[in-house]
């Protein structure tokens, strides 16, 4: 499968959701998926804001808003006021984690490697037998200090 033929499932699978929430797939609305699709990690409205120029600060806040209804943006929370944002992965299709610097806000994505994810099933696992709730799935954000941030 080649790059522009991912790119276009994924808007062809973003104007499927949207449609059935009654939204239309705006331009506005393409670019930031666009830009979320090529970046290599999570981003935060003035990164994207860099990339799609064209596209005022306001209405990139009220897509974001939309595209995180509809199951196709997913919003990180970091320890700094700026959140970041990528493709969900029902979307993307690319299971992975976060590390969160609680300092600075950055994000780094970490690949969903077999140990790590034998522990957090025996950990879901766990919290089923305690709570009586079915797991169907998780999402993991570790927060600590990049690299950066310990060296200031």
């Amino acid at each position: 499968m080649t790059a522009a033929s991912v790119i276009a499932d994924v808007h062809r699978e973003v104007a499927h959701r949207l449609a059935g929430m009654e939204q239309r797939y705006t331009e506005g609305r393409r670019e930031l998926i666009a830009t979320l699709a090529a970046a290599v990690r999570p981003l935060s409205v003035p990164e994207i804001l860099e990339v799609t120029t064209a596209l005022p600060q306001s209405s990139a806040y009220r897509h974001l808003a939309v595209l995180i209804e509809a199951g196709v943006v997913a919003r990180i929370a970091t320890g700094s006021d700026q959140a970041r944002f990528e493709l969900s992965e029902r979307l993307s299709g690319d299971h992975h984690h976060h590390l969160v610097c609680g300092s600075c806000g950055t994000v780094i994505d970490v690949d969903a490697f077999p140990r790590l994810e034998r522990a957090l099933d025996a950990a879901a696992r766990l919290a089923e037998e305690e709570s009586d709730f079915q797991v169907t799935g998780h999402e993991i954000d570790l927060v600590g200090q990049c690299a950066r941030c310990r060296r200031a």
